[in-house]
């Protein structure tokens, strides 16, 4: 390779490094739409959808359709829910027999009663232990019938635990409750016996003391009633203790085959039946089968040509995205270019889409409880009612692939989208996203019952629960107001919550501002009054123009004696600095300013109103005066100059404005309608000349309102008053 070819290689080289350069702002941006595409593909369900919509209660609007193929007719959610709650009322509780427990209580029985027996006729008949036999053999009839009563509570308790007594236990901790039937397993073989056969230990307790009591009762000799004291003696709870335990685990396992082996399908579809015409009413059982062929569909096809559906998905969602990006750079361009801004857009839309899709695959929780609404709120907190309208309608699009009846779902979250943009006037107000929200709840109950009397033809047969989910839904809208906190520190957004506290005049700074420049904290009062009567005419964020309006000025604090409006002895320190001097301590106030805000963390949209409020103008002052005193020199102009920028937008435009006006009109020497008008006229055309306002997006006509406004307010300030009698 020659050298010139060297030199036209690197040239094209560095024409290539010179463009992306130029462009680099732009290509991160697409970069950053492309990403957003691609992690939304990525997270979209891999599944090939069914081609047809259709709706309960109305008409088939596509072309004859035949069976593809053989499928089933799946029972609905209410059919198989039915019929497990038949299963589980049907199911028997299986019980455990433990034999050994038995003879336990027997044996222990046996010897507390030999014991016991013993030591009552010691103390019943003072007999000593060697005599206890030969005392016995003199009192037969003692002997025999205490022998006898034995006997019969041996049978007794023999009877109560070849009943069986049950464990206690909390029915609402057991699979199946217990009702007329139950089944014993002994020896691993289940036997089925009526449920009342089984003794609590308090009824098996009650059944043997009422044994003894009763015989208390119709004992007649001495001899029955002197044993019977004995047995009375006897605490029988020590000898009832449960010996049936409730089996959970077989159970749990029987009443789950149970419900395996209900049929998920109540027919069969065979290929090439005629399953519905073009015109056809799609009524229940039809809407079933069509549910069923939907089913069947994306079952079979599900993980094949999985290429071809991320391509076609790839598509679709590129195009979403690209028409978001479209119009942001139609309507909202200030957006695209800044980058915090532009990922935030995109970071809430993708937030939400992963939100949707998590639910909805992993969750059994209905979609209904997805607070679509919070994006359109959130945006128009930040931005305005038409971008937060345009990016739900995007969102709404992209969840549309994946959820089911998605015509139904954009409908309700469309009209949603509406109802809380309109009504969300205003976020400074904690009661408004409260009343937002239950309206938002109340639409969609109304919106749903419309919908869902068209598909069922019957107040019967709607889901009342999905109202219960639209509650759910109402009570997640209200996380908005944490979200909007995290997203205004870190995307760096101002809410009117935010600018409602930065403009109350009892703000630390602000207070300052009063003591230390009072002068300048009036005229502060007077433009922001001014500024937010013109923006709220022509259309704007009046509340963050009130506030920057109050702080715009704070640089003057650092030298408040050298601005006339702070001045009240009388003496002028300017008359001490040379005109360019007191030019740049003039000037010098607005960097100050910027210092005095980043000291007090204002947020940089407040800051942009103290860069701006001058633009680029010149102190005329002090030019003027230059000028005159020293016509025949040259004269710097860029030290009598504000390093700018220039206002833009129509918030900061309407407040460099009205402090020129406000200020000027301080210096007018006699107060009239003709006076006020031309001043307001000079200032304003003034500024229209030398182009300070040709960045803010604003109208001629706006600029001819917002001269009204001014005049009409100067008026209203220094208007006549009537003079009081002495």
């Amino acid at each position: 390779m020659n050298n010139k070819e060297s030199i036209t290689v690197i040239s094209e080289n560095m024409k290539i490094i010179n463009t992306i350069k130029q462009y680099r702002h732009n290509i991160k941006v697409g970069l950053l739409f492309l990403l957003t595409a691609l992690l939304i593909v990525y997270i979209l369900p891999r599944e090939g959808t069914f081609r047809y919509e259709f709706q309960r209660g109305r008409p088939w609007l596509h072309e004859t359709l035949i069976a593809p193929f053989d499928f089933p007719i799946y029972k609905s959610d209410a059919e198989l829910s039915s019929e497990r709650d038949s299963v589980r009322k049907s199911a028997v509780p299986y019980f455990t027999y433990d034999s050994l427990i038995y003879n336990e209580i027997t044996n222990k029985f046996e010897s507390a009663i030999k014991s016991e027996w013993d030591d009552f006729l010691k103390e019943r008949f003072s007999v000593e232990e060697d005599d206890i036999d030969l005392f016995l053999t003199n009192n037969p009839a003692l002997r025999d019938y205490k022998n006898r009563l034995y006997d019969s509570l041996s049978d007794l308790i023999e009877d109560v635990y070849l009943s069986g007594i049950k464990e206690p236990v909390n029915e609402s901790d057991v699979p199946v409750a217990i009702s007329d039937e139950v089944v014993i397993v002994v020896n691993n073989v289940g036997q089925r016996f009526p449920s009342e056969r089984l003794l609590t230990q308090k009824e098996a307790y009650e059944k043997i003391t009422g044994t003894v009591s009763g015989l208390s009762e119709d004992s007649r000799t001495s001899v029955e009633q002197q044993v019977l004291s004995f047995y009375n003696r006897i605490d029988f709870s020590d000898y009832i203790v449960p010996n049936v335990f409730y089996d959970i685990e077989t159970t749990n396992r029987v009443l789950q085959s149970m419900l395996d082996e209900i049929s998920l399908a109540r027919g069969m579809v065979q290929a090439g039946e005629r399953i519905v015409s073009k015109g056809d009413l799609i009524t229940g059982e039809l809407y079933q089968i069509l549910e069923s062929l939907k089913l069947e569909y994306e079952s079979r096809y599900r993980g094949t040509n999985l290429n071809l559906i991320f391509l076609g998905q790839l598509i679709l969602v590129l195009s979403a995205v690209f028409v978001l990006y479209l119009f942001l750079f139609n309507f909202r361009k200030e957006i695209l270019l800044n980058l915090r801004k532009t990922m935030f857009i995109l970071f809430i839309t993708l937030l939400m889409v992963l939100a949707a899709i998590t639910l909805i695959r992993f969750s059994d929780l209905s979609y209904y409880i997805i607070p679509f609404a919070i994006v359109p709120i959130i945006i128009r907190t930040f931005y305005d009612e038409r971008l937060a309208l345009f990016l739900h309608i995007i969102l709404l699009l992209i969840v549309g692939f994946f959820v089911p009846n998605s015509f139904e779902f954009m409908f309700l979250n469309f009209m949603i989208g509406i109802v809380a943009i309109f009504t969300l006037s205003g976020l400074h107000r904690r009661s408004k996203l409260f009343l937002t929200s239950a309206i938002i709840v109340l639409s969609y109950s109304v919106l749903y019952f419309g919908i869902a009397v068209i598909q069922e033809r019957s107040i019967d047969g709607i889901n009342w629960v999905n109202f219960a989910w639209f509650g759910g839904n109402g009570l997640l809208i209200l996380m908005a107001y944490p979200l909007l906190y995290i997203f205004e520190k870190a995307f760096g957004f101002l809410s009117e919550a935010t600018l409602m506290e930065l403009s109350d005049t009892n703000q630390p700074l602000l207070r300052k501002l009063a003591e230390e420049a009072p002068g300048t904290f009036q005229h502060s009062i007077q433009v922001s009054n001014m500024a937010e009567s013109a923006i709220f005419l022509i259309g704007g964020n009046s509340l963050l123009v009130r506030t920057g309006a109050l702080y715009h000025d704070i640089g003057k604090m650092a030298n408040p004696a050298y601005f006339i409006e702070n001045q009240t002895s009388g003496m002028n320190p300017h008359d001490l600095k040379d005109f360019e001097e007191s030019a740049q301590i003039i000037i010098n106030h607005v960097h100050k300013g910027v210092e005095i805000a980043k000291k007090y963390n204002l947020p940089s949209a407040i800051i942009d109103f103290i860069l701006t409020h001058h633009g680029t103008t010149k102190v005329q002052y002090f030019f003027k005066l230059f000028q005159n005193k020293f016509p025949d020199k040259d004269i710097d102009s860029e030290k009598f100059t504000y390093p700018g920028p220039r206002p833009f937008s129509k918030e900061t435009a309407v407040v460099m404005m009205a402090d020129s006006v406000e200020a000027a009109s301080r210096s007018l020497k006699e107060i009239t309608e003709e006076a006020i008008n031309e001043l307001v006229d000079n200032i304003i055309n003034h500024q229209v000349v030398e182009e300070q306002l040709s960045d803010a997006h604003i109208t001629f006509k706006e600029i001819t309102q917002i001269k009204e406004i001014f005049k009409k307010k100067l008026k209203n300030i220094y208007h006549a008053r009537v003079e009081y009698p002495k």
